[in-house]
């Protein structure tokens, strides 16, 4: 395990969202929080890695981005 896909953690202002997942899903969570902790030395929680997951799923998605741009173009 060299690098993991979660590298940054943006420290913009955020935005409450409150949100209910699988015991098995936090675990997991928990778990890559704590090799993020391990093998890139910031000291992050479970909850900081929620957004840049979504944001590089997001971003992984051509499908989506083609939709994005097509309809951001659009009046």
């Amino acid at each position: 395990m060299n690098t993991l896909r979660i590298t940054e953690i943006s420290n913009e202002k955020p935005v409450r969202v409150t949100v209910e997942m699988p015991a098995s899903v936090y675990r997991n969570l928990s778990s890559y929080a704590q090799a993020v902790n391990t093998i890139q030395g910031h000291e992050i929680t479970p909850q900081q890695l929620i957004c840049p997951m979504i944001e590089k799923f997001i971003l992984s998605d051509r499908v989506f981005l083609r939709w994005l741009r097509k309809n951001r173009a659009s009046p």
